[in-house]
This record gives structure tokens, C-alpha cells and sequence, in this order.
């Protein structure tokens, strides 16, 4: 456990809202709270360093010290919430396991915290398994054969209270001939009894305390039957009539609550949010869309390290003055050897901007890389860490909050589902993300956009901030005040309305400087239903580290398809007149100058810069074009009358072409031969009602700013155009 760490239940606010802040703290001395601007987030002595500034606030000062624990894993809960007793009683649910290796997972529990008693429908780890608890004993009968990995099966259980006779089975749902039963007695010679106090839960079992044997799989039709066998057929639809509960998860994918088709309304909650709109034993692909056959889609998938809302209570509150410059600020939290940096955006208020330029910052993608654990994190970078005093914690190491969109649950299955109402341990100033060759300081995100935050302090060029989030929520008045409106290094992921503010932005006349690569590339979608959680689905296409699941390509929290844009429609180049080509190690390269870069018409953009290349040098994998690189492509969208006025070359040969643009192994989408379309574009074009754009196609280009005290080529280019865009 990390001794001292928090986070907000926004990760942005405006003058007059209010933040809350939670912390946790294993010490028992008050911590310290002190408000700071982030300036730099870069550790690196070669760079400018760590920059904050500190920020006198009411909320500065010395809070108690307490643990707020959290306990990861999805599941449901049913509160039966009147008293009641059971001769009999029968479950039943249809079930994929994903995962084996585990002594055992509840599938379905009914019992009462207050007395300990329960019955519970399981998979061990030798096969189902029923059990029973009741007065500190335990008993149990079992199938001791296990059932195939993500293969649907019908579990049935039933138990007579009065007799102790008992018997489970388990049937493959597709091949029902094939049925595997066992008989047993549980000590038992009474009803079963439980109190007002008493709860259903499905996937695992929770008592008053945390989650127990959490499932790892999906489920679908949970049914129980009291005082009657229902042996035969429990999934009939003319029995739901005569169930306890029967749960049909096809009814509310978009939300948390699951519904109780039968006559008793034992609806329940989700907690720590699985993945619904999940296909279901009968999906066979003739619908691919759950919204236009929900029935197909009455699975649940959860998983053991399923992460929602930490649900801590809020040790201070800030409520952000009406002369806050708007930033990039942090509570810093201090006790004993123990700080951190709980991380918030501050804009400016709506319409009322402050500056002439307003940087975006990427919420969006900062929660879909969130806790990020990456593979080649070991003993290298952590010797790093130390001799740069950087952040000390990794996710990879501390993965007590859950990980990031890029990675896998135990069961193998990818992370679709990320949140922001908990700690991102990797959105802290000084962490560092990565350590290979020539890789510079080894940023990512926050710490490497950073790089253009700073970069503007040393110029002087006032900006407001403005988040993914906000952008959401406000639309394109967001943006509509500003004369100049910037990217950070890589705003990946983006929703329909994030996504339209920006288009809306640039068709009103609005300027655009896109800094960064591989942008607007993935649709995201959010809901208001269960706030502060963002999804993914990683259809057909697409550099990533998991494949959505056939039939699985529509989003659970808005039914719309995700994937990438590109596939939805709305291709980067009509925004940027660039889109992702290329990815390669995080390594970059040059820009050289194009013959166009030096018509008359353009002498503003390259004032003050001589040489025919840019950008060799960075801290951000050593040079300006580098790790995920982005073109022009007029067939995609790009504006025909853009202006490609750098180009750059001499990629690493562990550079690849991305996947959408491959046909075959050597065919391209274009025609061209793929070693032509790894490169970065650095274009410039009018736009028809006033505006214009000017994008880098590159996520290490802002690692350049810095560079021999922010006086370079790649720095007085962009100085050029942010200039003249801003009439400043």
C-alpha cells in the first residue's frame, strides 16, 4: 500500500465549483497540504526539472492522518431486506469462466452477514461446488470435473434444508445431452433463516466487510426458486412467475442496476462496474448491435480487479477562487519521508477567458492510460527514479487501484472500463513512464505535455487551460473565446461531444495547433448515469494490446459502435490534416524542410530558422519526430489545399506501419510501399471560414521545446506560428 496518497472527485473545475479531496494516510501524525502550480513534471537534470509553484489557498494546512481502504473486484448485491426462512431452495445461472486457477468463485450466494450463514453456488478450483455455512460449519458437495475455459455452461444447485439432501449439476449450454451431476447431504435439519439484514449477491460474496471468492467470467439468467426444485428446466420462461429472483441482464446495459423480471422486484446494484453488453449464450452473430437485440447481449462479465469508485470521503474541499489563474495544479500531500501530488486542472470561467490561448489537456486519454502497467518497468527505470528523485511508485508495482485501458485482467480479457474517482498513480509530477535508448527523460502524458506547459511560461504567452471533460460538458463554448487553441502531446481518446468541439471550433474560425501524434484516433464514451467512468472498445483496427470481442464492438455505457473514429467516420485529417500512419520504439527522428516551406506566403513560420532540418535533438526520445507518427492523406480527408511544410525521415528500422493502413503484408490502403508512409507531416492550411491549422504529426515533437533553454528550431517555429495565430 502506497502510506500516502489521494485524488479528487473531478479532475477539473472552473472559479466557484468546488473540489472534494480524499486521502489516505497509514501514518499517525497529521499530514500537510500545499497548493502548487505545475509548471515542469520532467525529473530530468538535463531538462528544465521539476518547476512548481506554490499557491497561497484556505484549504493549505495540516489535516488528520487516515487509512481509506478499497477493495477491488465487480459483483452484485441484492438486499432481500425483510426477515424470511427456507425449506428449500434452488440456483440457477448460465456460466463462461475465464479464469480457473483460483480455490473459489462465487456464482451465486444467498445469507446474512449478521449470523454468518449462507449458501452459496461456486467454482472451485477442483469444479462447482455448493456450500453451505451455517453456525461455523462448513459443508460442501462438489463436481470434481472442471468446465472449459470461456464455454457456456447451465450450473443448477438445489438443496432441502429439512433432509440435508442435495445435488448439483452442470450441462454444457450447447450440448445438453452431455450432463454431469452429483448427489450429496449438507448437515442441515432446519429452515434456513435469515434476517432482515440478508442479502443476494452474484459473481461473489460480500459481507459487511470486503468482497469474497470474486468471480472471473461471465454470467448470464441468475435465478433462485424457494421451497420448490425447478429442477428440469429452471431457465423456462414459465417459471420466472414462481422464482425468488430472476435476473435479466439484457435489461439496463447502460446503467448499474440489474433487474428482477420475476414477481418479488429483487433488483440489485452493480458494484466496481463489469462489462455488460457482453454476448451471451444466444448470440450467433446475426445482430451485432445490443441495443437491436438485447437478448443476444444478457451476459455480465466481471472480474476479479474491476475498479469504480474508491468511494472515499473527502478529508478537505476546495472551492476555487474567482482570481485563480487558470493551470495545471496539484495538492501536494506531506507527512514524515511520504509526498504526493494529487493532480487538478484549473479553467478559466466559461466565456470569460483570461488569455488569448487556451491549451486543452487530454483528461480523456491521461484516464485510459491511467495506472498504466507496462511490461518492461523493472529494476532499471527504478535505479533511474532514485538517482533523479522521481516519483518512486509505479503501477506496476502498486496495482491496488486496478490498471489502465492497455492492460489485461487476470482472466486475460482486456480493460475496457477506466476510472477517474480514484488514485492514477502515474499522473504525478516527476513520474517517469518508460527507460530504453535514446529515449530522452522517459515521459509519457502529463510529464511529457508538460514540456509545452513550461515552454510557454519561458515565452511569456499567457494561457488558460481546458479539459476533455469540460469539453464534454460545455461543448465548443468551451473554445469559442480563444484565438488559439493547442493540443498536448498525444489527445488520443476523445467522446462524440469532445470531439464536435473541436470541429466546431475550427469551423468557426477558430485557430488550431495540433502538437502531438496518433490524436483523436479512439471514441470513448462517457454517461451521466455512472459518472466518473470511461469506456473503450478496441474493434477491427487499431494499434493495441487487445481485441475487442466479436459482437462486442457497440459500447455499453451510450450503445454507439466504438473503435476508431477513422472506422466511424471521422478520420484525424479532417480535423488536422494529419491521422496515425506509424508507431515504432520510443526513439525520434528529424523533420527536414519541404520546398514549399520556403514560399514567400509562409516566410512568418520559419522567421528566425535557417537550417533545412529541425528538431535532432529532445528530451522526448532525442528528437522531434518520434514514437507514433501521423501524415497527410487527402483520400482520409486531408484538405487539399494544405501545406505539408516539413517532412520527417531517417526512422529507426523497428518503425511499422499501423495496422489500418496494411491490406496485405506489403499492400497499403494507399498504394504506396509501406516504408512510405512511416514519416511524420508537419502541415499548415487555411481554413474556409477564417481559421487555420497548423499540426506536427508527432507525439515527442514538444520534447524538443526545451532544448538549449527553449532556443531552437522546433521552438521558434512553433513560437511563429502560436504568435501569428494569437496576433500577439
Amino acid at each position: 500500500m502506497i502510506p500516502l496518497i489521494g485524488y479528487a472527485n473531478e479532475l477539473a473545475a472552473r472559479p466557484g465549483e468546488s473540489l472534494g479531496f480524499k486521502v489516505s494516510s497509514v501514518h499517525t501524525t497529521s499530514y500537510d497540504v500545499q497548493l502548487v502550480r505545475i509548471i515542469s513534471a520532467d525529473p530530468n537534470p538535463d531538462g528544465p526539472g521539476i518547476i512548481h509553484e506554490e499557491v497561497d489557498a484556505v484549504c493549505n494546512g495540516s489535516y488528520p492522518s487516515r487509512f481509506q481502504d478499497y477493495a477491488l473486484g465487480s459483483y452484485a448485491v441484492v438486499p432481500l431486506n425483510h426477515a424470511a426462512e427456507h425449506q428449500r431452495l434452488t440456483f440457477a445461472v448460465m456460466v463462461c469462466p475465464f479464469l480457473l486457477d483460483r480455490d473459489r468463485q462465487t456464482l451465486l450466494a444467498i445469507g446474512d452477514p449478521a449470523t454468518g450463514t449462507r449458501l452459496e453456488l461456486s467454482l472451485d478450483r477442483d469444479g462447482p461446488a455448493l456450500v453451505l455455512t451455517r453456525e461455523r460449519q462448513t459443508d460442501r458437495i462438489c463436481i470434481k470435473t472442471q468446465p472449459r475455459l470461456r464455454h457456456w455452461y447451465r450450473f443448477t444447485a438445489t438443496v432441502d434444508f429439512m433432509t440435508g439432501n442435495a445435488k448439483l449439476m452442470f450441462v454444457d449450454a450447447r450440448e445438453t445431452a452431455n450432463v454431469k451431476t452429483v448427489f450429496g447431504r449438507l448437515s442441515s435439519s432446519q429452515p434456513l433463516k435469515l434476517s432482515d439484514m440478508s442479502r443476494i449477491t452474484i459473481a461473489a460474496w460480500n459481507g459487511d466487510v470486503a468482497p469474497e471468492n470474486l468471480f472471473n467470467g461471465r454470467l448470464e439468467a441468475p435465478r433462485v426458486f424457494s421451497n420448490m426444485e425447478a429442477w428440469d428446466d429452471p431457465f423456462s420462461e414459465t417459471l420466472v412467475g414462481r422464482c425468488l429472483a430472476a435476473w435479466d441482464f439484457s435489461d439496463g446495459i447502460d446503467t448499474d442496476k440489474i433487474t428482477d423480471i420475476g414477481p418479488n422486484g429483487l433488483h440489485g446494484t452493480l458494484i466496481n462496474m463489469p462489462t455488460r453488453g457482453a454476448t451471451s449464450t444466444g448470440w450467433r452473430g446475426r445482430e451485432m448491435c445490443w441495443r437491436h437485440a438485447p437478448q443476444d447481449y444478457a451476459a455480465i462479465h466481471f472480474h476479479e480487479d474491476d475498479c469504480y469508485d474508491c468511494g472515499w470521503e473527502d478529508d478537505f474541499v476546495f472551492e476555487i477562487p474567482p482570481d485563480l489563474k487558470s493551470g495545471n495544479y496539484a495538492m501536494r500531500l506531506h507527512c514524515g519521508e511520504d509526498t504526493d501530488f494529487v493532480p487538478f486542472f484549473v479553467a478559466a470561467p466559461l466565456g470569460h477567458p483570461r488569455a488569448s490561448i487556451c491549451v486543452v489537456i487530454p483528461t480523456y486519454t491521461y484516464v485510459m492510460y491511467g495506472n498504466n502497467g507496462r511490461y518492461d518497468y523493472g529494476p532499471a527505470i527504478e535505479q533511474r527514479m532514485k538517482e533523479w528523485g522521481a516519483y518512486p511508485y509505479n503501477p506496476e508495482r502498486q496495482s491496488q487501484f486496478s490498471q489502465s485501458s492497455y492492460n489485461l485482467h487476470p482472466d486475460g480479457s482486456g480493460i475496457s472500463l477506466c476510472s477517474w474517482r480514484r488514485p492514477l498513480i502515474n499522473l504525478r509530477s516527476g513520474y517517469l513512464t518508460l527507460l530504453a535508448p535514446r529515449c530522452g527523460s522517459g515521459l509519457r502524458h502529463y510529464q511529457a505535455d508538460s514540456h509545452l506547459w513550461s515552454w510557454l511560461e519561458s515565452k511569456g504567452l499567457d494561457f488558460d487551460v481546458v479539459t476533455d471533460h469540460q469539453l464534454e460538458r460545455d461543448g465548443p463554448d468551451a473554445l469559442k473565446p480563444y484565438q488559439t487553441v493547442l493540443t498536448c502531446t498525444h489527445p488520443e481518446y476523445h467522446t462524440e461531444r469532445s470531439l464536435d468541439a473541436f470541429q466546431g471550433y475550427t469551423d468557426h474560425g477558430g485557430n488550431l495547433c495540433y502538437l502531438g501524434g496518433n490524436g483523436f484516433y479512439w471514441r470513448i464514451a462517457v454517461s451521466d448515469t455512472i459518472p466518473g467512468i470511461a469506456e473503450i472498445r478496441r474493434n477491427e483496427g487499431g494499434i493495441r494490446t487487445w481485441a475487442t470481442q466479436p459482437g462486442e464492438y457497440y459500447n455499453a455505457l451510450d450503445g454507439q459502435y466504438g473503435g476508431l473514429w477513422r472506422r466511424n467516420g471521422r478520420p484525424p485529417q479532417i480535423l488536422t490534416g494529419v491521422g496515425f500512419s506509424a508507431q515504432g520504439t520510443f526513439n525520434g527522428s528529424y523533420y527536414r524542410r519541404t520546398q514549399d516551406s520556403y514560399r514567400d506566403d509562409l516566410a512568418w513560420m520559419f522567421e528566425g530558422i535557417d537550417d533545412d532540418t529541425l528538431g535532432d535533438e529532445g528530451l522526448s526520445g532525442s528528437g522531434a519526430a518520434g514514437y507514433e507518427l501521423d501524415r497527410y492523406d487527402p483520400l482520409l480527408g486531408s484538405p487539399e489545399t494544405a501545406i505539408i511544410v516539413a517532412k520527417s525521415e531517417a526512422h529507426a528500422s523497428t518503425y511499422v506501419v499501423a495496422p489500418e493502413e496494411m491490406l496485405t503484408h506489403v499492400s497499403t490502403t494507399t498504394g504506396d510501399p509501406p516504408a512510405d508512409l512511416i514519416r511524420s507531416d508537419i502541415v499548415y492550411f487555411n481554413t474556409p471560414s477564417g481559421g487555420a491549422v497548423f499540426s506536427v504529426g508527432s507525439i515527442t515533437f514538444c520534447g524538443s521545446l526545451p532544448c538549449n533553454n527553449y532556443d531552437n528550431g522546433i521552438s521558434r517555429l512553433l513560437e511563429n506560428v502560436v504568435r501569428h495565430f494569437s496576433k500577439l
